[in-house]
């Protein structure tokens, strides 16, 4: 057991938040997040660098300098991450397509894959231009081997690159619904009862101890893509069909493959960045990401500055981000997508005392984020002399700037208001510390709240529809999609077996036209699960402490070789 430092960052709320920044973000460049956000700005929309003309106006800069240094804007992790830095790595993502059914195409993928990796963003594939396996091949006289194989060896590609030599690669592939092939790639992920080799293990169980083995598309997400055909089907006979029994059995099962729908007007915005909330029709189109906190913004009038100088900044980030390749610039000078995310929204909640639903208030407020993001970046544009964005807003699941913010990520609702958060060190020991939420935490120092009444994830995971429906109607507000995951009880329990699966299809379909994109995580499908609830007091307990997690000897231990629990 390790006991961390005492000293911690003034503009963060709790020492795991200060530990984030320290240990994932902070250089020699930038020591404090005051250094970081001043030095970020004056990057993206000064002119710091020699021979550069600023792109905003100085007292612009400072006032959004103050909401980063505020955590009321936060960029996306890769602009964080590159602050200060030689590099202008800051795209999370980079949208790819499957462009022609050839060798040359395969081959090609592979290329733009491992260019835009390398440089620290992630990627998303849509595959369903391959034809199937077993097609005739009319020139060498053999058979297709089908999409799987490629995203396979993608996925090969991601996990031996390290995104900017700092972080394992993040990746997501998609298929067509009426693919040849979407039975296979339905149960592509199915660790649950994949076995490995002759073991006498599936991956599931092999991973509950050690999480780094690799597994079948272990770097990779993946969702089947839901066109207007069967929306259409779906709207004129009320049966949803049995590919997408199938997927939702699985996803309930196993949590993959998730669901994306690309409907009318946005039929062709097939390509998702690797947390599918950037969505494109155009191949190397890449995402830039940025989210509104909205757990410490105070008033309407302050969230429309935040929104106008957030889109700002992103708008700044189209014309300084370095870029893999030539395409990829042609994308981006045409189409100049924003990210502009929101995030601490059940935080924003909690604090008014409302349960988790978009009450008439929150609608005033995503109305105002709507409409300055949307005259903002025209405007903007204009000012600038250059192409508008087609697109502005997306949500982003804000994983680790959350943590560092410490408010609530995306529009998730808090996970629980005390776990143990599992991570891995050196890359083979597990390690882990306890976390009360900071937004729960509030409400029980200021208003005396029971920690036991606060609404958070695992309650609303017996009721699916209250999350369905609050994702839906945020979408109303996005123009791009919103990655957002429901947590459900584990495969078997009494909300989530074989009873439920016609259920929770109809009534996913019954709210698909108001979606862009679907996901679940059934408790424990996975193995090396991160997070697991403890009660409050425990945690209270605890907190301040890392604790190295106890070397197991197990059989998987001998199978694997390599880390996690085993301790190797």
């Amino acid at each position: 057991m390790t006991t961390f430092k005492s000293n911690m960052n003034p503009m963060f709320k709790t020492k795991f938040s200060s530990d984030i920044f320290e240990y994932k973000y902070a250089h020699e460049g930038c020591k404090t997040w005051e250094q970081l956000s001043q030095v970020l700005v004056e990057d993206v929309c000064g002119n710091l660098r020699q021979g550069e003309e600023a792109l905003m106006r100085k007292e612009e800069r400072k006032e959004l300098q103050q909401y980063i240094t505020d955590l009321k804007f936060v960029p996306g992790g890769r602009y964080i991450y590159y602050a200060g830095r030689e590099r202008r790595f800051y795209n999370n993502c980079f949208l790819l397509a499957a462009e022609e059914d050839t060798r040359e195409d395969w081959a090609n993928l592979s290329w733009k894959a491992e260019s835009c990796l390398m440089t620290g963003g992630g990627i998303g594939v849509d595959y369903s231009i391959y034809r199937g396996s077993e097609t005739p091949l009319t020139g060498s006289g053999g058979k297709a081997s089908g999409p799987i194989p490629k995203m396979e060896m993608i996925n090969a590609i991601g996990a031996n690159v390290m995104q900017g030599g700092s972080r394992r690669s993040a990746m997501y592939a998609s298929l067509n619904w009426q693919h040849s092939d979407v039975d296979r790639f339905l149960s592509a992920k199915n660790w649950n009862t994949m076995p490995v080799g002759s073991t006498g293990y599936t991956f599931k169980q092999i991973k509950e101890q050690d999480f780094n083995f690799r597994a079948p598309l272990d770097m990779t997400n993946i969702s089947v893509n839901y066109d207007t055909n069967w929306l259409m089907n779906y709207w004129e006979t009320g049966d949803v069909g049995e590919v997408f029994i199938k997927n939702v059995k699985q996803a309930l099962t196993s949590a993959e493959p998730g669901f994306s729908f690309n409907f009318m007007e946005n039929e062709k915005d097939t390509l998702r960045n690797a947390c599918t909330e950037v969505t494109s029709a155009d191949d190397s189109d890449v995402c830039n990401l940025g989210s509104v906190n909205l757990g410490r913004i105070t008033s309407l009038q302050e969230l429309a500055r935040v929104v106008e100088l957030g889109t700002k900044f992103l708008i700044c980030g189209t014309l300084r981000a370095e870029l893999p390749y030539a395409k990829v610039h042609e994308v981006r000078a045409k189409n100049r997508r924003l990210g502009l995310g929101l995030m601490g929204m059940h935080e924003w909640l909690v604090k008014r005392g409302e349960k988790y639903e978009v009450t008439p208030e929150l609608h005033k407020w995503l109305s105002i984020y709507k409409g300055v993001s949307d005259n903002i970046s025209k405007e903007f544009s204009n000012e600038l002399s250059i192409s508008r964005p087609v697109a502005n807003r997306a949500i982003a699941p804000t994983g680790s700037i959350s943590i560092l913010a410490g408010s609530s990520s995306g529009i998730e609702p808090i996970f629980a208001v005390a776990y143990k958060r599992r991570y891995l060190t050196g890359g083979t020991k597990w390690k882990y510390q306890y976390v009360v939420d900071s937004a729960a935490q509030e409400l029980i120092d200021m208003y005396d709240a029971d920690p036991d009444k606060i609404e958070s994830a695992l309650d609303l995971a017996d009721d699916y529809e209250r999350r369905i429906k609050f994702q839906a109607d945020v979408q109303d507000y996005v123009d791009m999609s919103i990655s957002s995951t429901i947590n459900l009880p584990s495969w078997g329990s009494k909300f989530n077996n074989e009873d439920t699966v016609s259920n929770f299809a109809n009534t996913l379909a019954s709210y698909a036209h108001r979606l862009r994109g679907f996901t679940v995580y059934p408790d424990g499908c996975r193995g090396g699960q991160p997070l697991s609830v403890v009660p409050y007091s425990e945690a209270v307990d605890k907190l301040g402490t890392e604790f190295e997690e106890a070397v197991e000897t197990h059989d998987i231990c001998e199978i694997t070789n390599s880390g996690g629990v085993c301790g190797v």
